[in-house]
């Protein structure tokens, strides 16, 4: 941990260990310092992942820190608490005390899914109560999918997920009343609308049963639906001068992200980010594919400046013997030579 790495990768989950595999293939000095705590945890399968469909998250990533591994990179356990700039690269400072030195950051510290305060919900979470349809769809198809709106895009969750099941329910909850035209679409697809604030989801066991309303009425549901809101992990990236940047859709916040370029850049020089933490739509295939793009950027950068230093050397070298060629022609001359 004390040595200087070309690069330091802060964040384990699909886009970090992605771009810790192909930067240590491109024979850089990697370390990944990871706390252990990725978003996807509650879930049981990994979705949407080519020729690895279904695969337990946990079990992907554990395949990803082999991966590294066997390509000279480590992944220390750890907490990542600030960075900073010095002598041309950065000092990260880990929650442990100890500190590590990196020629240059890539940040892919994810997001926190902040959910309503429903009871229930959390209990539930990567199970019973999901978000993506993408994500879940296929496990609850056909069963009774109840949507608890907490925004105004409570009527375009309800229409999306009856692709999944003929059985929907738009819980209202705290979202405003459907404009004229959305009551007319949910009529037109059969979905059903109940009115009231949700006060809890029922379990049986720890299996969801159904939803109850503050006045007692109890719908009964086998998954619902919630809309967190998507806040980015960025006090690594605060303490760089990188503040989150509130995303919004149709004045509705849905939460926030780090800004950066196309292949990842960041406006601090020689820090990159990748993965839900810039991209809040981001699933794990989606992650890993930017985690690799911003490692080849990355390392082309590392490149430039590689080059950049052998140049100035070389000239210096150069300059050096010219100036003892000249030292030596003089002397020559001197003597009659």
């Amino acid at each position: 941990m004390e040595q200087q790495y070309d690069v330091v990768v802060i964040g384990g989950g699909a886009a970090g260990l992605s771009g810790a595999l192909a930067l240590s293939r491109a024979r850089r000095s990697v370390l990944v310092v990871d706390s252990g705590t990725p978003r996807n945890a509650p879930a049981a399968h990994a979705h949407n992942y080519l020729a690895r469909e279904g695969v337990p998250p946990l079990e992907l990533l554990a395949a990803g820190r082999a991966e590294v591994a066997g390509y000279g990179g480590h992944v220390e356990p750890g907490e990542a608490v600030s960075a900073h700039p010095e002598a041309g690269g950065f000092v990260v400072d880990l929650a442990d005390g100890r500190s590590v030195r990196a020629r240059r950051l890539l940040v892919t510290t994810g997001l926190v899914d902040e959910l309503p305060p429903v009871p229930g919900v959390r209990e539930l979470w990567g199970g019973d109560v999901v978000h993506c349809p993408y994500c879940h769809g296929w496990e609850v198809r056909d069963q009774a999918i109840g949507v608890l709106a907490t925004n105004p895009f409570g009527v375009h969750q309800a229409l999306m997920w009856r692709q999944w099941s003929a059985d929907v329910t738009l819980f209202l909850h705290t979202a405003p009343e459907p404009a004229d035209e959305e009551w007319e679409q949910l009529a037109a697809r059969g979905i059903s609308v109940v009115t009231g604030e949700v006060a809890e989801l029922e379990t049986d066991g720890d299996r969801l049963s159904g939803v109850r309303l503050v006045d007692g009425t109890r719908i009964a549901r086998d998954a619902v639906v919630v809309a967190p809101r998507f806040t980015a992990r960025s006090a690594v990236l605060a303490s760089l001068g990188l503040a989150p940047v509130t995303q919004e859709v149709n004045g509705h916040v849905m939460g926030s992200a780090v800004p950066s370029g196309p292949s990842g850049a960041t406006a601090v020089p020689g820090v990159w980010v990748a993965g839900n933490v810039t991209d809040l739509r981001a699933q794990v295939i989606t992650s890993a594919a930017a985690g690799l793009e911003a490692a080849a950027a990355l390392n082309g950068d590392l490149i430039g400046e590689d080059t950049r230093r052998a140049l100035a050397a070389r000239r210096v070298f150069s300059a050096g013997s010219e100036r003892e060629l000249s030292d030596l022609v003089l002397a020559d001359r001197r003597h009659g030579i």
